[in-house]
Formats: C-alpha cells, sequence, structure tokens
C-alpha cells in the first residue's frame, strides 16, 4: 500500500509545520531520539521554541535568541510541561535535530552516522535539572507507542537521548530525565 503524504502525522499532536525538514534517503525509521529544550535556558512556557523550529525567532528577544536564531533545526514532536504535544515534521520525514552525532546499532552492530536519515527525534520542554513532568512521560510513552507500531524496526532497543549520540556536545534529556520511570511505563 503506497502511503499519502500525512500518514506519519500523529492524530494527538497539534500540527505545525516546520520548514526545516526534507525527504528521507529512504523509509527506514529505526531509532527514537529523546531530547530536551527550553528557551531561553531554563525557562518554561512561551512560544520561542516553536519559532525557533519555524525560522520565526526574534533574535531581539533574548540575549540568548541571538546566538541560536540563525539556526534551521527541527524535530518531529515537541512534548510541552504540561502533556500538549506539537508536531512540527511528518515522522515519514527527515526533521534536523540529531547534528553531529553517531549510535551503535544494537542489530547491525555497527556506528552509525546521519542519524536523521533514520531517526524521529521528540524533544521536551525541560533542561538537565528540572524533573520531567507526569504528563510529559505520559504523551511521550503514547507517542512512543504509536512510533513502534509504526515502524517495525524501532523497538526499545532502538530508543536513546541526544547525549548518547552525540556526548561531547549535548547533555539533553540530561539527568532529570528518568529512563526507568519511562521504560517501566512503555511496558504498563
Amino acid at each position: 500500500m503506497k502511503s499519502t503524504a500525512f500518514d506519519g502525522q500523529w492524530p494527538s499532536a497539534r500540527q505545525m509545520a516546520s520548514p526545516n525538514c526534507d525527504q528521507r534517503p529512504n523509509s527506514e525509521v529505526s531509532l527514537l531520539l529523546i531530547h530536551a529544550i527550553s528557551l531561553p535556558p531554563g525557562q518554561f512556557s512561551g512560544d520561542a521554541i516553536e519559532a525557533l523550529f519555524t525560522n520565526q525567532l526574534n533574535s531581539a528577544e533574548h540575549p540568548f535568541f541571538a546566538e541560536i536564531a540563525h539556526l534551521r533545526v527541527s524535530a518531529h514532536f515537541l512534548i510541552r510541561r504540561d502533556g500538549e504535544c506539537l508536531q512540527f515534521v511528518d515522522t515519514d520525514h527527515r526533521a534536523w535535530h540529531a547534528g553531529r552525532s553517531c549510535w551503535l546499532d544494537p542489530y547491525q552492530k555497527a556506528w552509525r552516522t546521519a542519524l536523521n536519515d533514520f531517526s524521529v527525534g521528540i524533544e521536551l520542554e525541560g533542561d538537565d535539572v528540572t524533573p520531567f513532568t507526569k504528563a510529559q512521560y505520559q504523551r511521550l510513552v503514547a507517542v512512543t507507542q504509536w512510533l513502534i507500531a509504526r515502524y517495525p524496526q524501532l523497538d526499545k532497543s532502538r530508543i536513546t537521548g541526544h547525549a548518547h549520540v552525540a556526548p561531547l556536545r549535548k547533555t539533553d534529556p540530561g539527568p532529570a530525565f528518568d529512563w526507568a520511570y519511562y521504560y517501566q511505563q512503555l511496558d504498563a
């Protein structure tokens, strides 16, 4: 069966298209990368994350924004502190979230690069030190289950954090992310 342009849109997410995406080189989706973001750093709420992912970040609004406004980045999903989920990129397309990174594929037993080609990126609104909310974990589990059902190559062994694939550059989702609780909820 041929897929349509909207097959990779999760029905439970509010859709907000990002221009920072393109076609995947093939149909493989076999990695889920979990990220954390707050803009400005350490502050939650507001529309700065959406503005960054849609190339509308106003560099005059905060000194940090001037440093990052030129970036062309996105993620497939953003999960807010209250559990609201926004989808910026159809999961059948490549979002620009992983950057320079590499990952040891547990099945191929080989290091892989160009992770955006075959991964889905989920940003959690948060930082390294603030515990994530129960609502965020609930929504993350729901979207993870949808992704695993949708992509046969994706399973729990193919879920990791940004810090694990870019350890010299990134720390997210950070020590505040409770991996054990997430996996426990995923198995429930």
